[in-house]
């Protein structure tokens, strides 16, 4: 019988969620596991959390077993029960300050950087010149891997008479499939109806079936609907938040400053034939 095994039979055999300790006297006393840990009780909370559903970093285990039921309290005090493999809403509560595993504690830190380097990204968009934004999404669309040539197949054409097309990237050496590109750097203002229309009109002067526009802020609700209504082409609102989330996934605009590795015991290297 594992650690998780001894776990389940003994939250199985209660009529009451139980706490990690409380968990750990019982697998004892019941002779369900021998622990040689130094802190055994550490071993068990962390086997929950690693199974916990609603509970997810780096290093925890798709398979959940359990489920915490009083909400979001220290994990040193929170009480567990079997997860029955049923979607739920977790138990909220006030916040205060959780006792997380490490690994939990890495994984939040990181969302947390993620999410400042991405504040800091929009702030210099906002800031950069409209030129800029517009060679910063064709860049961008070829970094994804659109276009037949990194080097080639992209093009900025915005400016005067630029006819409401700011980029086109050419899938194929030919150019027979383009995908045709609207920027907008705003700071604040959202992007209207009549801009969709607009680009929309211009893809219908191009005979385009394939459209991608960007703004550094957002749409309004009415624009995105005139986007996803248009007819016999396909329209893509990438909105500020959007695209900070694409430079940052594929590298643009940021440089990797540090790496650190996260390790778990090879249990294969300490198991015998």
């Amino acid at each position: 019988m594992t650690i998780t095994d001894a776990i389940t039979k003994v939250l199985r055999e209660s009529k009451e969620p139980l706490g990690h300790k409380e968990i750990y006297r019982k697998i004892v006393s019941r002779s369900y596991y021998s622990f040689g840990a130094k802190d055994p009780q550490a071993v068990v909370r962390s086997k929950i959390r690693k199974h916990c559903y609603g509970i997810d970093f780096p290093s925890a285990s798709p398979k959940k077993l359990f489920m915490q039921v009083n909400g979001q309290v220290s994990s040193r005090n929170a009480l567990y029960q079997v997860w029955d493999g049923k979607k739920k809403e977790l138990v909220s509560g006030h916040m205060v300050e959780r006792d997380e595993l490490p690994e939990e504690k890495i994984h939040s830190a990181y969302i947390a950087h993620i999410s400042a380097v991405s504040e800091q990204l929009l702030e210099h968009i906002k800031s950069s010149e409209p030129e800029f934004f517009e060679f910063l999404v064709v860049k961008l669309l070829l970094k994804m891997g659109y276009g037949w040539d990194q080097s080639t197949s992209g093009n900025v054409v915005g400016g005067k008479g630029d006819e409401g097309i700011d980029g086109i990237i050419n899938e194929d050496k030919l150019g027979l499939e383009k995908i045709y590109i609207q920027a907008k750097r705003y700071a604040d203002n959202k992007v209207s109806p009549s801009e969709i229309r607009d680009f929309i009109g211009a893809m219908a002067i191009k005979g385009a079936r394939k459209g991608v526009f960007f703004t550094s802020s957002k749409f309004t609700d009415q624009a995105t609907q005139h986007a996803y209504a248009a007819q016999n082409m396909t329209i893509t609102l990438i909105n500020g938040e959007s695209l900070t989330e694409l430079l940052v996934q594929y590298g643009l605009g940021v440089a990797v400053a540090n790496n650190y590795k996260i390790f778990e015991v090879d249990k294969n290297f300490f198991t015998n034939d």
